[in-house]
């Protein structure tokens, strides 16, 4: 089981710098979380235990309204990490997670990621790095929500699928993209239409293909 998670550590970029007796030690003291499609890891307001590392599956982070009405803020994968914030600060949870899919995670605890932040100024920057680079996606991803219709936001996110496999695979449903493109499955399935209509995809079988990438990316305004 060691090597299993030294080789999930090898695949994140925080460690990336890491020498695999290093990786060896910071398994010793990360616990292993398994779930099946559907089960919920945590939520909101509950403790931070730390930062996440998924080995193997889907997961999504979400939001509820006071409706009940979910809103996913990131689809994650193989090699992902999250909750990063919390693990941090050392307060609550910011959102809620739930599996896609069968899924097989690390737990790095809270004290064991300060410790490294305080005693390793690589380690640090690297932090600093990779969560700047998630701030911008936040940004990217209320821009796309607030300034974009629901078409250009689809071509949008056909785009990052295509360039990013943690955002397609089991569990990924049009009810889950229409959750994370802030409207419903029916106008993901009538948009979707409409982009084979103007030859930017097709579909083959369960599977949507990008048959015109000048087409998307004139739809998507990129």
């Amino acid at each position: 089981m060691q090597a299993t998670v030294i080789e999930a550590l090898s695949r994140v970029v925080y460690f990336s710098a890491f020498d695999e007796p290093r990786r060896a030690q910071l398994a010793e003291r990360m616990i292993r979380q398994h779930y099946l499609p559907g089960e919920t890891l945590f939520l909101e307001g509950d403790p931070t235990l730390g930062m996440w590392i998924i080995e193997h599956g889907r997961i999504k982070i979400f939001k509820l309204n006071p409706n009940g009405e979910e809103h996913v803020l990131r689809l994650l994968g193989d090699g992902d990490t999250f909750n990063e914030i919390g693990a941090l600060d050392g307060g609550a949870n910011p959102a809620n997670a739930g599996a896609l899919s069968e899924t097989t995670m690390w737990v790095l605890p809270s004290a064991v990621l300060q410790n490294l932040i305080a005693t390793d100024g690589a380690f640090a920057l690297k932090v600093v790095q990779v969560l700047s680079g998630k701030v911008r996606g936040l940004v990217n991803q209320i821009e796309n929500l607030t300034l974009y219709s629901v078409m250009t936001r689809l071509a949008r996110f056909l785009l990052q699928q295509a360039a990013d496999p943690s955002l397609s695979g089991p569990g990924v449903t049009r009810a889950t993209i229409a959750a994370h493109l802030a409207t419903t499955p029916q106008t993901v399935s009538t948009t979707l239409r409409d982009l084979e209509a103007a030859g930017a995809i097709r579909f083959d079988r369960h599977m949507i293909v990008i048959t015109d990438e000048r087409i998307l990316l004139s739809i998507a305004r990129l």
